[in-house]
């Protein structure tokens, strides 16, 4: 990581991202978005660490490693070197985030560093877990609940919203050398990894993708079922993620996920987003408990 990128703030950070995530605090009230874009900087950073393809690996590890040592320094009270840490400690201490799932956020990262390729679904599923669902456990005490139901519904949006993700992603990691799709669930399939690296579209390809498609669809129903209705407003945030995220998902299986072998991953317009947003916050404070996902 660069000197410069090291020295941004958390706003900054997440300003340059333009994701999809850091979109949806809008919704949230002016400290909780705050300290959900210095938790979202934090991770976007880390991130990058990790897929700086042009870093060698052990240099990306010993970084990893370095921001792993300062987050905990932070959430034991200590004083933490990197400027971005000292920004988040504030937040770590006020919502009491917990080390554990920092640290599961890296080891997800770090498992990139090692490997290019997925084996199994419960593999895939662990990782899901660790990049995503990590990440929902310590947002989930930033948005704030009454319901301790709220942290499986987390579990699940994040294992949603990284499903998708995969999926989109399939070209775009392919230039990369990566895949994502479990081996065993290709071989299944009768999918040759080469014709994934070089884009190569098949009825075997289609099927593969379409199981895909389905595991994610289950996450967002257990999303969508697992939200209290107690929790419907401080859960703003996530919901609106889903329903970006399912839009996605929508639009992917259109095209009969031809578009997710292109290197360049489909995108949403700024107005198709803004209007889903809309279309939550709407549900949301007309005390509606359909959810804007999860069903066609």
């Amino acid at each position: 990581m660069s000197e410069i990128s090291g020295a941004e703030s958390g706003e900054q950070i997440t300003q340059r991202s333009a994701s999809n995530l850091a979109m949806s605090f809008i919704a949230l009230e002016k400290p909780r978005r705050k300290a959900m874009t210095t938790l979202y900087a934090f991770c976007r950073e880390v991130d990058d660490v990790a897929d700086e393809d042009s870093s060698p690996l052990e240099s990306r590890r010993i970084a990893l490693q370095e921001w792993r040592e300062d987050v905990q320094k932070a959430c034991e009270g200590g004083a933490p070197q990197k400027s971005l840490v000292r920004e988040l400690q504030p937040v770590i201490e006020k919502y009491g985030l917990h080390f554990e799932h920092f640290d599961e956020l890296i080891k997800g990262l770090e498992s990139d560093l090692v490997q290019d390729r997925i084996e199994t679904f419960e593999d895939l599923d662990l990782y899901c877990y660790r990049v995503a669902s990590a990440v929902g456990l310590l947002s989930v005490e930033v948005f704030g609940y009454r319901d301790g139901a709220c942290q499986q519904y987390m579990i699940e949006l994040g294992k949603s919203l990284q499903y998708t993700n995969i999926l989109r992603d399939i070209g775009n990691d392919a230039e990369r050398g990566r895949i994502y799709l479990p081996q065993e669930a290709m071989e299944r399939f009768g999918v040759d990894p080469r014709s994934i690296l070089s884009g190569k579209y098949s009825t075997a390809f289609y099927n593969l993708a379409d199981e895909m498609a389905g595991l994610a669809r289950r996450h967002f129903q257990k999303t969508a079922d697992l939200l209290p209705d107690g929790d419907r407003r401080s859960m703003i945030s996530g919901e609106c993620m889903a329903a970006v995220y399912w839009r996605i998902l929508c639009a992917i299986e259109k095209t009969r996920f031809r578009v997710v072998l292109d290197p360049v991953p489909l995108k949403l317009s700024k107005l198709t987003k803004l209007s889903i947003l809309f279309g939550v916050w709407a549900r949301t404070y007309m005390g509606s408990s359909m959810a804007n996902y999860g069903q066609d």
